[in-house]
């Protein structure tokens, strides 16, 4: 079992006073970083909203947020963006695990420039690329097709990541190439080799890029907001930027949208959970 006491150097205090400094401690930070969150869940829930008051409990629980949230299509835009998560993801950690077995398994002239392209990629801010990203996505180069307007043009960009290549290619190389070299001269193809026995051993990576990977394409504006000319097209944090401009809006409407944009990114994590602190732990221990 994890221990979390370590780090703050409560673990070799001994005695009552101890105790109950670790719990003061402990309640403190459950206060911080969970309460906010606290908040937010109640007041989604509450009728008659005081935005300057904190309750652990609605006063006048109702639903009604939610269904004048469904009046405003915010269910639409939180549909637009599974859609885009969904199909963006997977697109990623496709592109993620085959660029990292070529750049961690295979050695090739230039690799090194390769790795540095991808380095700078994470290095530039999106407005720099914003203008660029526009005028690719309306007229892509070979095929000619314009993206703009449709969920393509808000997919394909976020396919490839540099931080997640990183990630896989770093867990790629700690595989033991005696495993490799084993099953080749067992007859296993390349295919093989990286189904059945690279990939599984890079599981821990998978949680890492999968749940960095939500975070960063659900959490998407500016690219949707090139991409997106019409509302129907938003996604919900664009949503949310016209929704909070909407003086017909109440804020417990606001809140009940935001919530809804919140609980995906919790979902993801808790279900990446054990191969997201595993891939962590193992990446502490290698470095």
């Amino acid at each position: 079992m994890m221990r979390f006491d370590s780090a703050l150097g409560l673990e070799a205090r001994r005695g009552p006073l101890a105790t109950v400094g670790k719990v003061l401690a402990y309640a403190f930070m459950v206060i911080v970083f969970t309460g906010p969150l606290v908040g937010l869940l109640v007041s989604a829930f509450n009728k008659t909203l005081d935005p300057t008051a904190f309750s652990l409990w609605p006063d006048d629980f109702t639903l009604e947020n939610f269904v004048q949230a469904g009046k405003k299509n915010v269910y639409h835009y939180l549909f637009n963006s599974f859609v885009v998560v969904g199909f963006g993801l997977l697109l990623q950690m496709l592109v993620s695990v085959f660029a990292a077995y070529a750049l961690a398994r295979k050695k090739f002239r230039g690799m090194a420039f390769v790795m540095l392209i991808m380095l700078a990629t994470m290095m530039l801010p999106e407005e720099i690329i914003a203008i660029p990203l526009s005028l690719v996505l309306a007229d892509m180069p070979i095929i000619h097709a314009d993206l703009i307007g449709t969920y393509a043009g808000m997919i394909l960009p976020v396919g490839a990541w540099g931080f997640s290549i990183l990630v896989m290619t770093e867990f790629m190389k700690e595989v033991p190439v005696e495993l490799e070299e084993a099953a080749r001269i067992d007859g296993a193809g390349e295919l093989r080799i990286f189904f059945g026995i690279i990939l599984p051993l890079c599981r821990p990576a998978l949680g890492v890029i999968g749940v960095f990977g939500f975070t960063m394409i659900w959490d998407q504006y500016l690219l949707p907001l090139i991409v997106a000319p019409e509302s129907s097209m938003w996604t919900l944090p664009i949503a949310l930027r016209s929704l909070r401009s909407d003086e017909e809006v109440g804020i417990g409407v606001l809140l009940a949208a935001t919530l809804l944009a919140l609980l995906p990114s919790i979902i993801a994590f808790l279900a990446f959970q054990r191969q997201f602190m595993r891939g962590l732990t193992s990446g502490a221990i290698k470095g």
